[in-house]
């Protein structure tokens, strides 16, 4: 049933080999398997973001984040809705494409993880290891090295909670794999690299016991204990993160709302994926299926600004200090905007926001005073 999947393959199954001896004899036929029509119809979503209440610039976050594969990390006090986001974050992606379906069918049936009554994975992977996951678990490995976390989230999300209480060595090991979309492992008896093309979701709370900055409840911690929180991520860690979002208490008045009055996943898909048909155009050929898988050179051709963005960006580059390497994260994402509005061109607005997703000075200068 897996073998069927391939499209243009004649697959012709036998039970033994006295059914092959008959077969290639001519004296029995065997029938080619074809795909059941069913395999990988969608299943409704454990979790719609309609369920989140208030968030509405957070929820934005994860819709910019979705629409261009963009890598994101969420800054919260505990209950603010940070794993319920990222759990809803699949439902607002858009739907994996064939060939991205045999890509990750692939991943899973090498780690022995497919489903019995469905040989074909249909849904973008969710992924959320414990932070005392091991290196091995995350990354793969073993004496026959296996797939590993980041790479059973190929075209999908990993999602780390807590993500300050993951181990340092853990943490480093990412940044490779987030950098080539791949993970090699070698052993004594050869080399083996799996795929690990996924998004990275993080949340943290902003100190240890989770209160700093908090509207209602006072921080025990010590500033030197929470410059220290935010130092176990590091600085080519955060490198590699494209949104950075606060994600504060909810208000009473959002948290008892009627639900009818927030947006449900399925609308929110819509745009997603008509910015994801907008990109696979755009790169056609070139092997690049979001936006936030552009090299330097493809920034510099399908990020066009026009005279105000230009204006804008230039005086942020002046401002705020910004590098080479955040001057183009910001274009990518600004690129992200644009197309979820349906624009060519990259206006004010589109830099504006992208401006906004910049992560907060305790994580980029260490210093909170």
């Amino acid at each position: 049933s897996e073998a069927a999947l391939v499209e243009g393959l004649e697959v012709l199954p036998v039970a033994n080999l006295a059914e092959l001896v008959s077969h290639l004899r001519g004296e029995s036929t065997v029938q080619q398997a074809t795909a059941d029509a069913a395999m990988g119809d969608r299943t409704p979503p454990a979790f719609d973001i309609s369920a989140v209440r208030g968030q509405e610039h957070a929820k934005r976050a994860m819709e910019v984040a979705a629409a261009g594969g963009h890598n994101a990390l969420m800054i919260g006090p505990p209950g603010s809705g940070k794993t319920l986001l990222a759990r809803s974050l699949p439902s607002i992606m858009p739907p994996l494409t064939h060939g991205e379906a045999i890509e990750v069918t692939k991943i899973y049936s090498i780690a022995g993880a497919l489903p019995k009554d469905n040989p074909l994975i249909s849904e973008r992977p969710f992924r959320s290891p414990h932070h005392t996951v091991s290196y091995a678990g995350l990354v793969g490995g073993g004496s026959i090295p296996r797939p590993g976390e980041i790479s059973l989230s190929h075209r999908g999300v990993l999602f780390l909670d807590e993500l300050p209480e993951f181990g340092h060595r853990i943490l480093e090991a990412m940044r490779q794999p987030l950098e080539d979309k791949s993970v090699v492992i070698s052993r004594a008896h050869g080399s083996f690299m799996f795929p690990a093309n996924f998004m990275l979701v993080g949340a943290m709370n902003p100190c240890p016991c989770g209160y700093h900055g908090d509207t209602a409840r006072v921080c025990s911690c010590a500033i030197g204990q929470v410059t220290r929180y935010a130092k176990r991520i590091s600085g080519p860690l955060l490198d590699r993160i494209d949104i950075f979002v606060d994600v504060p208490r909810v208000e009473y008045d959002k948290l008892t709302a009627a639900p009818a009055q927030a947006e449900s996943s399925e609308s929110v898909r819509r745009r997603t994926e008509a910015a994801r048909r907008t990109q696979r155009a755009r790169f056609e050929g070139t092997g690049i299926l979001s936006n936030s898988e552009m090299g330097p050179n493809e920034v510099y051709k399908f990020c066009p600004l026009d005279d105000s963005a230009t204006s804008l960006a230039k005086s942020a580059m002046e401002r705020m200090g910004l590098s080479a390497r955040v001057y183009h994260r910001i274009l990518k994402l600004a690129r992200t905007i644009a197309d979820l509005a349906d624009e060519s061109a990259i206006g004010a607005a589109h830099v504006a926001e992208a401006l906004q997703y910049r992560p907060p000075r305790a994580l980029t200068s260490r210093a909170l005073l």
